[in-house]
């Protein structure tokens, strides 16, 4: 009778220190998390373990960084076996295209050429398919405000190679 219940201790003992042998869940979740701390590309995934299968998840950029996730847990003592439930993340949408350049047409634009260098007396300013052709003399000031607000018309071209600055 002692000798079973001897027996029958060695026994629990035996099945307690088997048991706690074993790595758990949270040690093999450290594990595998220290390994994504590593790589900056893998920081995106996630990681859960139940009863030594590891579960990863996330969104990965590339195929490379795709590529890596199964070896996260191909040495982590414990791990029985993997999920891999990771994507790629979707590419960043196109930039928007340019605003077209909008070209003012001949006589409206000739009305408000007029007008625009109105206050510039030895300036004559002339209007042919969209190109203004500047003329006569100016100052150097004048002739940046006047370009700024002849720009500001929306022409082809704003030709001032005939204009004398002085």
């Amino acid at each position: 009778m002692k000798l079973t219940k001897l027996l029958m201790a060695v026994a629990i003992v035996t099945t307690v220190s088997f048991v706690s042998c074993k790595p758990k869940d949270d040690d093999i979740k450290a594990a595998i998390e220290a390994k994504i701390k590593v790589d900056a590309d893998l920081a995106p995934v996630a990681v859960d373990v139940k009863d030594g299968v590891a579960t990863l998840s996330g969104q990965v950029k590339d195929d490379a960084a795709k590529a890596k996730v199964p070896m996260l847990t191909a040495d982590v003592k414990g791990v029985k076996s993997t999920t891999d439930n990771t994507s790629l993340m979707p590419p960043p949408p196109p930039p928007p295209p340019p605003a077209p350049v909008v070209i003012t047409a001949d006589d409206p634009l000739t009305k408000s050429v007029t007008d625009a260098t109105k206050d510039y007396p030895t300036v004559k300013a002339t209007v042919k398919e969209g190109v203004i052709a500047v003329t006569g003399t100016i100052a150097p000031d004048k002739w940046k405000k006047l370009k700024m607000s002849l720009d500001g018309l929306h022409p082809k071209k704003v030709d001032g190679s005939a204009l004398t600055i002085k």
